[in-house]
This record gives C-alpha cells, structure tokens and sequence, in this order.
C-alpha cells in the first residue's frame, strides 16, 4: 500500500511538472513518507482507542503531550516501527493504563519534582535535522517547558479524578523520555546537536 501510495504521487507530479530532477523527487518522497506514516499512524491508533472505549482519554494525552513537545522537543524515531512503538506505548497503552492504576499522590509529587528537574536539564532537545541554534529561543523555550510543566504537575496533584492525573503524568513522562540524553543514546543518536555549530551569530 505504501508503496503504490508513494510511486503514484511521485507519478502525478513527474508527469505535471517535468523539471523536477531526481534528487528534488528523493526530497518529496521523503515527505510523502512521512505523511503516509502520518496518516496510517492516526487511523490505527484512533481506531484502536475507539475500540477499546479511550478516545477521550487518548485525547487528553495527546494534548498534555504536545504541549510539553512544542516547546521541549525532543527525539524523533529514526525507523517507522519504532516510530509505531512509541506512538502506541504513549496514545495507546498509556490511556489504557491510566484507567486502571492508581498512583498515590506522594509518588505522583516525587515524580513531578524529578520531571520539572529533568525539563530544566534537558529541555529543549533538538536532533541532526532540527538543530537549535538560536540561544534566545532556547531560553524561551526551556522557559516554558518548565512552566508547563509545572502547572501541569500541580493539576495532577489537585484534582480528584485518578484517570485525569494519570493521563497528565504519562504525558509529562513521555516528553521527560524524548528528551532525556539516555533515549538518545539507546537510539545511537547524537546529542545536544547545537553544539557543532558556530552559536555566535545566533546569540
């Protein structure tokens, strides 16, 4: 399926646009990957919490997710199985689990405490492809993903429903391990990218 999705865009495009070359073409089928991944990811997984009745909760997950990602970045998968793992693991068996557990609120503030700390040590992560150069930007963002972070700990500590709490804890923990340097390194990927470059003319 990938396959016939991939050489009938390239076809259509080759076809109206004859001054493409081959590597302009490698670029867009490299963008088409991504958004066939995209999509295939996003109805797999939003069929399989419908199913098993955590849609609400898969939602809830994926918003405390990306707000902490905006801002904090973090790893990208370099293969699609493992991008189909994690995305699992996090939209998936996280919302299920969150159901189901329950964490006392004292390992809850431990875990809050590790992770605002793991944020203000790591954040933001970039990778080889998205170096963060800008050293004004960095400060903004390591700024606000500390503060979400916060604000989101103390939620999980203040409300009474268990699944909510869970959910905003797995979601913070699931950026904590995006942009922890021990993921890169069980990945074999380099680390604080930004440092091979010449910083001083995006101070």
């Amino acid at each position: 399926m990938k396959k016939v999705f991939l050489d009938t865009c390239l076809k259509l495009i080759s076809q109206n646009n004859s001054l493409i070359d081959a590597v302009k073409l490698d670029e867009i089928r490299y963008g088409l990957e991504g958004i066939y991944l995209t999509l295939t990811k996003t109805i797999v997984i939003f069929a399989l919490t419908v199913f098993l009745g955590i849609f609400k909760e898969m939602i809830i997950m994926l918003i405390v997710f990306n707000i902490l990602r905006t801002t904090g970045f973090g790893i990208h998968a370099k293969k699609s199985w493992q991008c189909w793992i994690s995305s699992i693991t996090i939209f998936v068996i996280f919302p299920f689990l969150a159901k189901i557990i329950a964490i006392p609120i004292g390992i809850r503030a431990t875990l809050g405490i590790i992770a605002v700390i793991t944020m203000f040590l790591y954040a933001p992560a970039d990778t080889v492809k998205h170096p963060l150069l800008n050293m004004k930007k960095r400060i903004i963002w390591k700024t606000l993903t500390v503060v979400n972070c916060i604000v989101l700990v103390v939620i999980s500590l203040v409300l009474n429903d268990s699944t909510i709490c869970n959910l905003l804890l797995f979601g913070i923990y699931s950026e904590v391990a995006v942009i922890n340097p021990i993921t890169y390194k069980i990945f074999k990927l380099p680390y604080n990218n930004y440092l091979n470059y010449d910083l001083s003319s995006n101070a």
